[in-house]
């Protein structure tokens, strides 16, 4: 291929834990050492340069009740992500002056689960996660000008503050079993780079403020389907919170009916999807518009 290096990456690493656990509270640490060399096909081209990155990690959980299966959960953690091969060198869209990313994550949140024997409520879990994480020199890809061109910069600092809620329950009717999953996400991602940039603080490209999904599964016997709702609030392409990178917020709905035909020693799986069947037009990334209703057949063979 043409200016192409033909890369390759030697990892090594290393690590150590403890943990530590009394009653109900549960310790864990770890320290990990990751060290990285890229080496190129093309020796008129620098790679990019070694990597040595020491990630120290806590995390600890707390059971109040010995009864109940209710717990607090907590973590901070330090970590990097080396930017990938296509990030760094595939051509026309790499850039080999890339810096890994490195992120300073705390946590915290509480976890919920019970289980019913011989109820039609079986089982219900609940999940709740508050976070604040601090990301120095973020990877992003942006639009270079010309169509199907992106490429890659870092962002010098970005805070992100959020939370994650889920919750999933299963019901049994006869030999009908349901189960409901859903979950909530809220993130403020904001580039704290440069105070004198009239975006400053403002939510980083691509980044929606709320975003959600649920999936309703039922199965009897050998017949399962599914329902899935996706949402995806609305965000803002490259770095400017203003109207004309906008991107509007959209959701997809999908079914899925299978069903599993047992012949002999030898099991036949179909499966029938509509995809987005509510025909909703969106764009996952500005100007790139995805498919619209759509079908799809599986037919799977087990021997």
């Amino acid at each position: 291929l043409r200016d192409f290096v033909y890369p390759t990456r030697y990892t090594e690493m290393a690590a150590i834990a403890t943990s530590f656990q009394w009653k109900g509270v549960h310790i864990q640490g770890s320290l990990l050492g990751t060290f990285i060399q890229d080496k190129l096909g093309d020796k008129r081209i620098t790679a990019s340069p070694r990597k040595n990155e020491f990630s120290p990690a806590l995390f600890a959980n707390y059971k109040p009740f010995a009864r109940h299966d209710f717990r607090v959960q907590a973590f901070c953690k330090k970590s990097f992500r080396m930017p990938t091969f296509n990030d760094l060198y595939y051509t026309d869209v790499g850039n080999k002056y890339l810096k890994p990313e490195y992120t300073v994550q705390y946590d915290g949140g509480i976890v919920y689960r019970k289980n019913w024997k011989q109820k039609f409520f079986r089982s219900l879990e609940i999940q709740a996660d508050g976070y604040y994480n601090i990301v120095t020199n973020k990877i992003i890809a942006y639009p270079t000008g010309r169509q199907f061109r992106w490429s890659m910069l870092n962002l010098g600092r970005v805070e992100i503050r959020g939370c994650d809620i889920s919750v999933q329950t299963v019901w049994q009717l006869g030999k009908v079993e349901m189960g409901l999953h859903g979950n909530y996400t809220y993130q403020k991602a904001q580039d704290f780079t440069n105070p004198k940039n009239k975006f400053y603080g403002d939510q980083i490209p691509y980044v929606p403020l709320h975003s959600g999904s649920a999936v309703l599964s039922v199965s009897y016997r050998t017949w399962d389907f599914h329902y899935s709702f996706v949402y995806t609030g609305e965000r803002y392409m490259l770095g400017g919170n203003v109207p004309v990178n906008y991107i509007q917020p959209w959701y997809t709905s999908d079914l899925s009916l299978s069903k599993v035909f047992h012949i002999k020693k030898v099991d036949l799986g179909v499966t029938a999807e509509v995809n987005n069947i509510f025909n909703q037009q969106y764009e996952v990334v500005k100007w790139y518009p995805m498919p619209g209703t759509n079908f799809k057949i599986t037919l799977s063979l087990t021997i």
